[in-house]
């Protein structure tokens, strides 16, 4: 995450010129909440490595991290 955030993931990134500043794969517009979403709904990694090829097994990995930190706070 970048600029004024706790979290140090350099996977993540928060851009107001980006989806709306929610949380993203840095470089991507591939939102942490689209990824948890659809490993909520039952898509395992290789699904969403194999609908997203710039995807990384790091980047699915870096969006579950960051869901923890965030639910940790609340």
């Amino acid at each position: 995450m970048k600029k004024g955030h706790e979290m140090k993931d350099d996977r993540i990134e928060i851009n107001p010129k980006v989806m709306m500043s929610k949380p993203v794969i840095h470089g991507s517009r591939i939102t942490v909440e689209l990824i948890l979403r659809k490993l909520r709904e039952g898509a395992n990694e290789a699904d969403r490595l194999e609908a997203y090829p710039k995807l990384t097994r790091e980047d699915i990995q870096a969006a579950i991290r960051y869901a923890r930190i965030g639910v940790r706070r609340i």
